[in-house]
């Protein structure tokens, strides 16, 4: 079975875009990853068969996508990176809404989970120390 630090950072997208298509439509279909990705549909299976064999999907072509334990684990996991990295870029940095989404992107494939949890402390240690005021970064 794959290990998260062991997927590559397509394989994390398509675990995250699964994520998201499995809340909002019960399950996944290549097509609505394919049309989510803005990428053809030829193009996903390949990967969907990737990750089936890493036993993180279960598939069949023309069928439905779904998570299994194992992928919705390593899914939710990227999903919480990206939430927290966008709010530190926007909220504390401002960077604008649209490239703080973007650049999180591109930073939670980077983080291993050592390094996230104690960014996630420090963030925390910001929100609820009275005497860490921030102020606003200008340029």
């Amino acid at each position: 079975m794959a290990k998260k630090n062991q997927l590559s950072e397509s394989l994390e997208d398509y675990l995250e875009i699964i994520l998201e298509l499995q809340r909002t439509k019960t399950v996944a279909r290549s097509k609505d990853i394919a049309e989510k990705m803005d990428i053809k549909r030829g193009s996903v299976t390949g990967m969907l068969k990737k990750l089936t064999e890493n036993k993180l999907i279960n598939y069949e072509p023309y069928g439905y996508v779904t998570l299994t334990p194992e992928g919705r684990k390593i899914a939710v996991e990227i999903e919480h990176r990206h939430i927290f990295l966008k709010d530190f870029l926007f909220r504390i940095l401002k960077v604008d809404e649209e490239t703080a989404d973007r650049t999180a992107c591109q930073m939670e494939h980077a983080m291993d989970k050592q390094t996230f949890k104690k960014f996630r402390a420090f963030l925390k240690k910001i929100d609820t120390c009275p005497h860490c005021d921030i102020e606003p970064i200008t340029d």
